[in-house]
């Protein structure tokens, strides 16, 4: 690049642009804008109904805000991503995933398809409607700078070894809330289990190519860091890209077999209905019954 190529604003405006056109299609880890033009949409997923296509680098993150009903698919495209979620409720962001109530109240640590993503209010944030890996882990959260820099010398956000805090501080900064807004999270694609003695075991992924589908019960803020789980024993820092997409649905209603699968899921359901029912002007589906 020449001294001059960017010393005037006309030059700064050239090469900006000549390195958005370098990227174009060039560049895998990038949302694709609109939506719509993603290539290869979910199969009964008409392109007009994408809202979301980002495929998100091993160490990046994403933030989506979802209107209710919205489905997110997250797929391991590689086999090595570790997706840490946290979910808020759109409108009223201080109720946010609660991982110990998702766990005790639904008697599982272990999430998979059926299960639901709890508020600390005791509603249902988003339901697990697919899920092709069955490597997920509810227990140990993300990583935290401190431990990134003793295991692999860094874990600044921008530096080669990203912790899943500083992603999600990030994250979150981006619709007005801070470190203290930040909960402990769910990770997808990374498998952990614990033995008779207690003692927790880190089993990898499920391979390249497994999903995971959310569908928002409630408008949702999702924060998603895609970096290596803290109990991820390789010595180097290892996580591939992760693919995030977003189509227009329908939550849970009362007719639906997920609705009354349990009582837990169903006062979860039902909770979350009455919150939404007190801030809209229709009637909202399962409400009352």
């Amino acid at each position: 690049m020449t001294a001059s190529s960017t010393s005037t604003t006309a030059g700064a405006r050239e090469h900006a642009r000549a390195q958005e056109a370098a990227a174009a299609g060039a560049v895998r880890t990038r949302p694709v804008l609109p939506a719509s033009a993603w290539l290869t949409p979910p199969d009964g997923v008409g392109p007009e109904d994408l809202v979301w296509a980002e495929t998100v680098a091993g160490g990046g993150y994403t933030h989506l805000s979802v209107a209710r009903g919205t489905h997110v698919r997250l797929t391991d495209l590689d086999g090595d991503a570790c997706a840490h979620v946290l979910a808020y409720d759109a409108a009223q962001p201080w109720e946010r995933l609660n991982v110990a109530d998702t766990v005790k109240v639904q008697w599982q640590v272990y999430l998979t398809a059926g299960h639901l993503l709890l508020s600390d209010q005791g509603r249902a944030l988003a339901s697990v409607v697919e899920d092709t890996s069955g490597h997920h882990d509810t227990l140990f959260g993300t990583s935290t700078r401190a431990r990134n820099e003793a295991r692999y010398g860094d874990g600044a956000a921008h530096g080669p070894s990203p912790a899943g805090r500083e992603l999600f501080a990030l994250a979150a900064a981006k619709h007005g809330l801070t470190r203290r807004d930040l909960p402990p999270s769910l990770s997808f694609f990374q498998g952990v289990r614990v033995d008779e003695h207690g003692a927790p075991h880190h089993h990898g992924s499920a391979g390249a190519g497994a999903h995971v589908t959310l569908v928002a019960e409630v408008p949702l803020i999702l924060l998603v860091a895609n970096t290596a789980h803290p109990l991820d024993a390789r010595e180097r820092f290892t996580c591939t890209p992760l693919e995030v997409l977003a189509w227009r649905g329908e939550p849970t209603a009362p007719a639906d077999p997920r609705w009354d699968a349990t009582p837990e899921g169903r006062r979860a359901l039902t909770n979350a209905a009455a919150s939404l029912a007190t801030r809209t002007a229709r009637p909202t589906a399962g409400a009352a019954r």
